[in-house]
């Protein structure tokens, strides 16, 4: 297959983009060339926002797209495309009013979520934008990534913490639910969209069960192979401060995906798989000042 993936250099992008590569398809990737490129893609260099003639060349049998944010990213790379066959969007969970029955199903309302602001919003967007000109696009709504390659600072944050041997602090009783969806099980399911064409179009994505943070950080330190002492926060300290996810629970219903993909990558396994990648890329990950802030609280 000739494959377009948007980005291909970070995290989500460049793994989908390595998967069809090993897949022996033929891939092109869309981005600006300012980060180094994946083994074996056909790089087209541009601004999705200004794409001019650029792909007019090409007809691709699937665009997958990872890097859109908003109703203009849309249009702007439809606006510019020649011929193609599907198209498959990367969404969110945020684009759920947390207002809305959980968990979250894919026939539900949209709208506004006040946890998520205008990254829900513009995610709301860029699916209506599509919907509008390509009805039978596939969208897909997973809650967060993990897995080789995150580069944003939450597992590495613990993996951190977990190698200097210090307590991690969690908020309240650590019993705030996370729901993860694993780089490989998003490549796998991106892949049956493309060569099985399912009949359901929009799916929501990730682990059927969630885990609490206290256990997530407990499985992180064991990828790590490190001792977890875990400290409890009030609330009243601005949980953004100083761990790596919204103070938020919720759920996707992701029955949908579990049909098409039943068996998925065990939490630890892809924690491990972080570990290992984060111990040889920690310079690609995007720091925050988590221990900063910790370090000018009283926690005796």
């Amino acid at each position: 297959m000739r494959i377009l993936v948007t980005g291909g250099t970070v995290f989500v992008s460049r793994a989908v983009a390595e998967w069809f590569v090993q897949r022996g398809d033929t891939v092109y990737v869309l981005n600006r060339d300012t980060r180094s490129q994946a083994e074996g893609v056909e790089l087209i260099r541009a601004d999705r926002h200004l794409l001019g003639e650029k792909l007019r060349q090409y007809c691709f049998d699937a665009v997958l797209d990872m890097t859109a944010y908003t109703a203009q990213d849309v249009s702007d790379l439809l606006d510019a495309l020649g011929d193609f066959g599907q198209y498959v969007l990367l969404s969110s969970s945020a684009v759920y009013p947390e207002t809305n029955p959980q968990p979250f199903r894919e026939d539900q309302m949209l709208g506004a979520n006040t946890f998520w602001g205008d990254y829900g919003s513009n995610k709301i967007g860029a699916e209506s934008a599509l919907l509008r000109r390509v009805p039978a696009a596939y969208i897909l709504r997973p809650p967060y990534l993990c897995g080789a390659g995150n580069n944003l600072y939450r597992e590495a944050f613990v993996f951190e913490c977990a190698e200097r041997g210090l307590p991690f602090c969690v908020p309240g009783d650590g019993s705030l639910p996370l729901q993860f969806c694993h780089i490989g099980d998003l490549c796998r399911l991106l892949e049956i969209i493309v060569t099985k064409r399912p009949q359901q179009h929009i799916l929501n994505t990730g682990d059927p069960q969630t885990v609490s943070a206290a256990d997530w950080v407990r499985i992180c330190y064991a990828a790590a192979e490190m001792p977890c002492i875990l400290r409890y926060l009030p609330r009243e300290i601005p949980v953004r401060a100083y761990f790596p996810f919204r103070d938020y629970a919720y759920r996707l219903d992701v029955t949908a995906q579990t049909a098409l993909l039943p068996e998925l990558t065990p939490l630890e396994d892809s924690m491990r798989e972080a570990y290992a990648w984060w111990q040889v890329h920690r310079e690609t990950v995007v720091r925050k000042p988590y221990l900063d802030y910790l370090a000018q609280l009283d926690l005796r």
